[in-house]
């Protein structure tokens, strides 16, 4: 099977006394959480994001795709060729059957019981047993049974404005995807065969709004994130004339998804979502000393978050509180939306994230490095055999991985004999 750089890596005696001679920073900017091409992504291609990531001076770069590993070679090689430190990620949406009877919200704001969940510093390459692969196609096909459905929602609308026109899944997917399509793909087919069918910005703005039910766009053609959001709001999501519930098949139990993750060489974390621009955080969140044992009694001591959706001081307060109870802590940009946004982790309203917050994030990064280090070379990582967590070596692994991450940075120094 074929290795990566990892494997090639020297002990950790070795790589510490090769970057001693280093002058190394107390902290390096990380994004731990981007989505590719390969789910939905505001890149157009992957090596857009990682030439961002360099232009930005983020030294490592976790994609973060749901259900699929497909993106890994291509990422893995775009990092070589960026100097860009590479963290192999995988996102999940799963089920809490007893929250949802129960009317608790998670980590997503408007369906109870949902899980999003990661699995981080999977092993590359990507391996994984025969069952844990089938139970994934199984749910990725489910999931684009329920976009086809959309599809053909759709495709009932605008027979109705204009007859002549209509969308086609292979074709969307053939577009606008790499492999799975998904609700935000719709959109942007939506509004581009409305460029392609008509010739002036007003009249594919009327066509567009021939498929709201009488309701005005609020932006113009030319703003082209917003009116995919907007398409989406208005039509795909719940209430939306094209809107298609998921079956409980589209879902995975979360103890499965934290199996897999597992199983898969991965570290098992909650996406935290955090307070809304109300203040307001869900029932699950709402408490973080519960939060912490649910968590706890669950066997995940890593979570993520993505600032750029919460208060600063709400961020600062509840990421320290975990932080002094030993979670391995990571912060995200996501990118799973239309807008090309800057990679640097920021806060709401673009708020620059303090130099505390952004050391106890590189630290978790260094951790995930590490695991993903040792396991390259067939040695237990983060996670033991038993699933347990080492804890107790959060620090030793947070040491490793800072090394490893410099030997990476510095390897064209190394391989010149220096």
């Amino acid at each position: 099977m074929k290795k990566n750089i990892f494997a090639t890596f020297p002990s950790f005696e070795e790589l510490v006394r090769k970057v001693n001679g280093l002058e190394i920073p107390d902290f390096r900017e990380t994004n731990g959480h981007i989505h590719s091409p390969y789910s939905f992504s505001a890149f157009d291609k992957m090596e857009t994001a990682l030439i961002m990531a360099r232009e930005e001076n983020i030294a490592v770069l976790g994609i973060n795709d749901f259900f699929v590993t497909d993106g890994y070679e291509t990422f893995y090689n775009s990092c070589l060729r960026n100097n860009v430190f590479p963290l192999f990620n995988i996102e999940f949406v799963g089920l809490m059957k007893d929250e949802q009877k129960k009317g608790i919200r998670i980590n997503d704001p408007n369906n109870p019981g949902r899980i999003y969940f990661c699995g981080k510093g999977l092993d590359y390459p990507f391996k994984s047993g025969l069952i844990e692969k089938l139970q994934i196609n199984l749910v990725i096909r489910e999931g684009q049974n329920q976009i086809k459905a959309m599809v053909n929602k759709l495709n009932d609308l605008i027979k109705n404005v204009n007859p002549a026109l209509s969308l086609n899944y292979d074709n969307i997917r053939d577009r606008f995807a790499e492999e799975m399509v998904r609700e935000r793909h719709l959109a942007k087919a939506l509004r581009q065969l409305a460029v392609e069918s008509y010739k002036t910005p007003e009249e594919q703005l009327i066509f567009i709004e021939g498929l709201y039910n009488g309701r005005k766009s609020k932006f113009g053609m030319d703003k082209k994130a917003q009116l995919e959001n907007e398409i989406r709001a208005n039509l795909l999501k719940s209430g939306g004339a094209a809107f298609v519930e998921e079956t409980s098949k589209s879902f995975l139990p979360l103890k499965k998804i934290i199996r897999i993750i597992q199983n898969s060489g991965g570290i098992p974390c909650y996406p935290v979502l955090l307070d809304d621009p109300s203040g307001k955080c869900t029932e699950f969140e709402s408490d973080r000393e519960k939060l912490f044992g649910s968590l706890q009694s669950l066997g995940i001591g890593c979570i993520e978050l993505i600032p750029g959706r919460n208060d600063h001081n709400v961020l600062k307060s509840f990421v320290e509180f975990f932080d002094e109870k030993g979670f391995i802590i990571l912060f995200g940009t996501e990118h799973n939306t239309p807008e090309l946004l800057p990679l640097t982790v920021t806060a709401r309203g673009s708020q620059p994230v303090d130099d505390s917050l952004k050391k106890i994030a590189w630290e978790g990064a260094c951790v995930i490095a590490a695991h993903q280090y040792l396991r390259s070379n067939g040695r237990q990582g983060y996670v033991r055999d038993d699933g347990t967590l080492s804890h107790d070596q959060k620090h030793e692994l947070s040491k490793l991985g800072q090394c490893v991450i410099e030997y990476f940075l510095n390897r064209k120094h190394y391989e010149s004999g220096n």
